[in-house]
């Protein structure tokens, strides 16, 4: 299953890239025997300033048809780090071909976007700054895939 991460702005060069590529590496040498990955990075940036519905839009155009849709939102689901790996499985397994993990912008993803997701997905009650919310998204990926391969990374 091929994974897209579909998100709003652009990342330059610094500490927060190098661990979202670091991450991202493993996660596709780690994945690959089971059949997750390769990860690739969609970034859309809304030069005119529509907003939320503009981003959306700009999202929309970028996501591969028939992926599982998963937004990452304030409001949606706090999960364990097993219960996402086995989503991440679950969805593989029933024959998905793509799932877009999707970050919206400063105001968040457009509610009509939310409404299309399969899972909307949250990193708890905080709001966390987007780099951040890439880079914890990127280990997640890494540690999923280290949980459904049996590798010690991931302590109970």
């Amino acid at each position: 299953m091929r994974v897209h991460l579909c998100v709003v702005g652009r990342l330059r060069k610094g500490p927060e890239r190098e661990l979202i590529d670091d991450y991202l590496t493993r996660f596709d040498k780690t994945g690959r025997s089971m059949g997750l990955g390769p990860v690739s990075v969609v970034e859309v940036e809304d030069k005119k300033g529509g907003g939320m519905a503009a981003e959306a839009a700009l999202l929309r155009a970028k996501l591969p048809a028939g992926a599982v849709l998963c937004c990452l939102d304030e409001r949606g689901e706090v999960i364990s780090s097993p219960d996402f790996a086995d989503r991440l499985a679950r969805w593989r397994d029933t024959g998905r071909q793509d799932l877009a993990l999707v970050i919206g912008g400063a105001d968040g993803i457009d509610p009509a976007l939310r409404a299309e997701a399969d899972m909307l997905l949250s990193f708890g009650k905080m709001v966390w700054p987007h780099m951040l919310v890439r880079v914890m998204l990127a280990e997640q990926l890494y540690r999923a895939a280290s949980i459904l391969g049996g590798s010690p990374y991931h302590r109970v």
